[in-house]
């Protein structure tokens, strides 16, 4: 059992949430208070994830994708005031991080996808953190979409325009195909996002590096696990992941 309050603290401490000029308030979103003795996390803070984290009676929900976000209307109606309403008829705290779950270094999404496919020398490249890079053994194309599919449960969308083998990988987790060109700036012959623009056909082929789509929602379940299991350890909190399906 831990106090909210504490937990928050330790949540914005660790992911130097302050550090970020971000699209949507981080940290505590919606509080009910009490104690937290069950911690739900999930990538969206969807209504079907709070239904179910209510029938596991969880204190507090811990996500990637909240709510509030920039130029976003601003009242609590609709399928937003149904998800706020569900939180708090449930007796449920929310809390959300957003960049700060992308880049940190041991607990975000980028590192736990390039740990997941095995790349060596993984890390940041560029100013913002975003854009990921590092070795991989030489893979043939068709190699490294079999190991996307196998770490991420789901086949990408492999948009082929790259070299027969593949020694630099770039990545960024989530919505990241405006990063393309940049990492095809690295000298990386395949890039890995969540999304896909009718553009990145075209560019991947001009830019003569691979492109896979692997899912916004697959490539972003890692922060959230890995800051859940940390919780947990540390507070001695009952936790469980929900993976709601998500296509996109």
């Amino acid at each position: 059992m831990a106090v909210l309050d504490d937990l928050i603290d330790y949540c914005d401490r660790r992911l130097q949430a302050a550090d970020f000029d971000d699209y949507c308030p981080n940290g505590l979103q919606v509080e009910v208070g009490g104690e937290v003795t069950r911690l739900a996390t999930a990538v969206t803070a969807s209504l079907a994830v709070i239904e179910q984290a209510a029938a596991w009676r969880a204190d507090l929900l811990l996500v990637h994708h909240g709510y509030f976000w920039k130029n976003e209307p601003a009242p609590l109606v609709g399928a937003k005031g149904r998800r706020i309403t569900a939180l708090v008829r449930h007796g449920i705290n929310l809390a959300a991080y957003h960049l700060p779950l992308d880049v940190h270094p041991e607990l975000g999404n980028n590192a736990g996808l390039g740990a997941a496919l095995g790349v060596s020398e993984a890390a940041p490249s560029g100013a913002d953190g975003l854009l990921w890079q590092g070795r991989l053994p030489g893979l043939e194309p068709e190699a490294l979409v079999a190991r996307v599919t196998e770490a991420l449960d789901r086949r990408p969308l492999w948009l082929p325009g790259g070299p027969q083998r593949i020694d630099r990988l770039a990545w960024c987790t989530g919505a990241a195909q405006g990063y393309l060109d940049k990492a095809a700036a690295l000298g990386c012959d395949a890039f890995i996002s969540g999304e896909v623009s009718e553009s990145s056909y075209h560019l991947a082929a001009e830019l003569g590096i691979h492109y896979l789509a692997a899912g916004h929602h697959a490539t972003e379940r890692f922060g959230v696990r890995a800051l859940g299991a940390e919780l947990a350890d540390r507070f001695g909190l009952l936790h469980r992941f929900f993976d709601q399906p998500n296509p996109v």
